[in-house]
């Protein structure tokens, strides 16, 4: 029998161990050293070393789960237990020196998330949720915000980099949201946005073109928080699906209308 709780608390000690090594490579990090996966997608040996340290240290707490990883550091598998990996979530912040980036660990027993630990490197805070267990940061029980309408609210959002498809339907997005809240950031991780929605800083987030493991811890932590968690069609495939809008919940039904009626025109 699996101790999640037990496993929680190493996997939280895993992620800050891979956060130290983050921040001290970025010390002295050479801009030279960095990669193009593909139009603006950038990876250095930092996200794949890092990678490395989590699935070593999580293969031993959890030796028969699978992996899905960013950089591919181990093959995905399809086992009961599944760990979803990014090893620095805001890449692009990192390498230009902008401190805001994540390292972030979920766990999925079949479709469902189970844990979720999102570790911000440079604020040393810890959020971390066990499904039906409630939300932390750094042992201290998170809770959404209570705004109650969109015009009281600061919103989350990313910019769209290389799938520009859609680029013209989410400007009017953001042109809209801009007139109807307090605000939008771009903060550049959306591990770093989800954590931020669930613990009260934020009161919604929307993105596309988004992957696994970019959402799976977060999105659990969100959850936990009081939030609610769904894709564009309020449906549930934000896990794999691409799309994701996280609230306190008060704001859900008034924010994913105002993205529906832009978004699937």
């Amino acid at each position: 029998m699996i101790d999640l709780n037990q496993v929680l608390d190493q996997t939280k000690e895993v992620a800050k161990r891979a956060g130290a090594f983050i921040r001290k490579e970025r010390q002295h990090f050479d801009l030279n050293k960095v990669e193009e996966k593909g139009l603006n997608d950038l990876v250095s040996y930092v996200d794949k070393e890092a990678e490395k340290i989590i699935v070593e240290n999580l293969s031993q707490i959890l030796p028969e789960a699978g992996f899905i990883t960013e950089e591919g550091t181990t093959a995905e598998e399809n086992k009961e237990y599944t760990w979803i990996i990014d090893p620095l979530d805001g890449t692009t912040n990192f390498i230009h020196g902008i401190p805001i980036f994540c390292v972030s660990i979920g766990l999925q027993k079949g479709e469902e998330m189970v844990l979720g630990v999102v570790y911000e490197v440079n604020l040393h805070e810890c959020f971390y949720a066990l499904k039906g267990q409630g939300a932390f940061c750094n042992d201290t029980r998170i809770h959404v915000s209570k705004a109650n309408l969109l015009s009281q609210s600061l919103l989350a959002t990313g910019f769209p980099y290389s799938a520009f498809g859609k680029i013209d339907e989410y400007l009017a997005i953001m042109r809209n949201m801009m007139q109807k809240t307090h605000g939008l950031r771009r903060l550049g991780s959306a591990a770093a946005d989800l954590c931020y929605v669930a613990c009260g800083r934020m009161d919604g987030y929307f993105e596309y073109n988004l992957n696994s493991y970019d959402v799976a811890a977060g999105s659990l932590i969100v959850q936990e928080a009081g939030g609610t968690v769904t894709d564009f069609k309020n449906g549930n495939d934000f896990v794999f699906g691409r799309e994701i809008i996280a609230t306190n919940t008060s704001i859900h039904g008034e924010l994913s209308s105002e993205l529906q009626e832009i978004w699937n025109k």
